[in-house]
């Protein structure tokens, strides 16, 4: 039987390389705000996540912040280190407190020059994190808070594999660099809809479909690159 772990990349590796990363991983469990890396160092090591969920999130200087990227358990958080030798321009934290297999950064790079099987699946990955990326800078711009809003909790629950998340309103104003009256007058839009219940820093979905309907249509480019690629 194979040693399946709950990640879907490294599951869906051959079990030739998943052994050979399996050897030198480290189970892990991160909570809430744990640090996978920063924009300001190479990290030693990387995640496959198990459980749970990451934000990529990039800073600027006069404080504000804005999510660009989410990782979950369908792929692996800081890979855009296998690309080439510089740092990144965003840091990655743990958003909703899970586990994981950590992995020397090393071992990862060389693997990802000799196997073409890991090296394919990791490409995947970033075409479907750039694709993302580059749907949400037009959705930041064009859509309503509204539409936002109900497009990235269902990318949080997708990721997340949970309809009840633990986020506080602070929170996703945060990763989705608005205002945090902005975020308390559209969630009470969506839940007044019924779409969604709140209470103590707990985010519940009680109707998908509603929340689909509500979302924009950038929902969709997040959900073709969840099914076709190993993207977080």
């Amino acid at each position: 039987m194979p040693n399946l772990t709950g990640n879907h990349l490294l599951d869906g590796l051959s079990d030739p390389v998943r052994e050979t990363i399996l050897r030198s991983a480290e189970p892990m469990e991160m909570p809430l705000r744990t640090s996978l890396y920063t924009a300001d160092a190479i990290p030693s090591h990387l995640y496959f996540l198990t459980a749970g969920l990451a934000s990529v999130v990039v800073s600027m200087r006069e404080g504000g912040t804005s999510e660009v990227s989410m990782v979950g358990k369908d792929g692996l958080s800081g890979a855009i280190f296998l690309l080439g030798p510089k740092k990144s321009a965003a840091t990655c934290f743990m958003q909703v407190s899970g586990r994981g297999l950590r992995v020397p950064l090393s071992l990862l790079r060389e693997l990802f020059a000799t196997q073409e099987e890991f090296r394919s699946c990791i490409l995947e990955q970033m075409q479907g994190i750039l694709n993302v990326s580059m749907q949400s800078t037009g959705c930041a711009a064009l859509h309503e808070a509204e539409a936002r809003l109900a497009r990235w909790l269902l990318m949080t629950a997708d990721r997340a594999d949970s309809e009840s998340v633990d986020l506080t309103q602070e929170f996703m104003a945060e990763m989705m660099g608005t205002q945090r009256t902005t975020v308390a007058v559209v969630a009470g839009l969506l839940r007044k809809a019924g779409f969604i219940d709140y209470t103590r820093g707990r985010i519940l979905i009680t109707d998908r479909p509603g929340l689909m309907e509500a979302a924009c249509e950038c929902y969709a480019v997040g959900v073709d690159a969840l099914k076709k690629s190993t993207l977080a």
